[in-house]
């Protein structure tokens, strides 16, 4: 375990490197200038080049690239360009808003996803299978600004179910906060929900077929042992992965959802750095979501080989 744990670690800190220069490469080639868009497009030019050279982005890439991955080593991540505030001040708050938000999407949508696709395995070409795939497969393709809309205007506005808003007042208790995350949530769930019910089902409907399942069921096992003891152990393999592949899109679809919501956290945060080119702001926001990305995977990887002992010991 040790060693399979070593290996994991090991790559994923040469993909954070590999991604580090991505994401530095590509902030430096958006359009722009950093001085002309801090001072305004009537600034004196003079003045916009002063700028640039104080805050040393007209120095070659490579120095720049060094001096900020020396920096970000030791998470130092440095001032923001637009706000001349540290970049790490401004990083956690909204890391710990999208992690709410993240964490109460995936508390309701892997129960839910999971349950959906062992009701329709067990259901397999029955009404409640067909019913769960039309509903999975209409949630999938919805785009989630568009559910998130129909959902504000549904649940927030008509029946006034929920606040409109995912930012709750300040100081508010726990329960407030989450009433607050509930609907932002939605949009969120409803996509994950098709892929997650999907390899669900397709898992249960694999390990009902196996022979290790048959073998319980001659034995005479009651149908209840064979499912939880049996059936799902080797169900759930393949949607562990998926549930932590879909973190990286999780990710990604908060950007829209805390758009629409004006919820502050790091999807809002990387939109802004973006439009204004700052830098420091948008290179560590990035490279925070691939970090939480790993982190994801890499616990996937651990679940998944306590499961399926053949995984870390290499046997296929």
């Amino acid at each position: 375990m040790a060693r399979f744990l070593l290996r994991r670690l090991l790559l994923a800190l040469v993909t954070l490197w590999l991604l580090s220069m991505i994401v530095f490469l590509a902030a430096h080639v958006l359009p722009g200038d950093v001085g002309r868009r801090i001072l305004g497009p009537f600034a004196n030019p003079a003045a916009v080049t002063a700028l640039n050279h104080q805050l040393g982005v007209d120095r070659p890439l490579v120095v720049q690239y060094v001096s900020w991955l020396g920096g970000a080593v030791h998470l130092d991540f440095g001032d923001s360009l637009a706000y001349q505030r540290p970049v790490s001040g401004m990083l956690v708050p909204a890391l710990v808003n999208s992690l709410k938000l993240g964490a109460v999407a995936f508390l309701i949508v892997v129960p839910l996803g999971i349950l959906g696709g062992i009701i329709a395995a067990l259901n397999r070409g029955r009404f409640l299978d067909r019913l769960i795939s039309v509903a999975r497969l209409s949630a999938t393709v919805v785009p989630v600004f568009v559910s998130g809309i129909v959902l504000i205007i549904v649940l927030g506005v008509t029946l006034r179910l929920l606040p409109i808003t995912a930012q709750a007042p300040t100081k508010s208790d726990p329960l407030t906060q989450l009433s607050y995350l509930i609907l932002p949530s939605l949009p969120l769930v409803l996509v994950l929900f098709g892929y997650i019910a999907r390899i669900a089902r397709a898992g249960m409907i694999d390990a009902l077929e196996a022979d290790y399942t048959r073998t319980a069921v001659l034995k005479g096992l009651p149908g209840r042992t064979v499912i939880f003891r049996h059936v799902l152990r080797n169900a759930l393999l393949p949607t562990i992965a998926v549930v932590a592949t879909q973190t990286g899109y999780l990710i990604g679809g908060l950007v829209v959802i805390e758009f629409i919501f004006n919820y502050q956290g790091i999807g809002q945060l990387l939109y802004t750095a973006a439009r204004q080119k700052d830098f420091p702001t948008l290179e560590a926001g990035i490279m925070v979501v691939g970090a939480v990305y790993l982190v994801a995977t890499l616990f996937a990887d651990l679940a998944y080989s306590l499961l399926n002992p053949r995984i870390r010991h290499g046997v296929t």
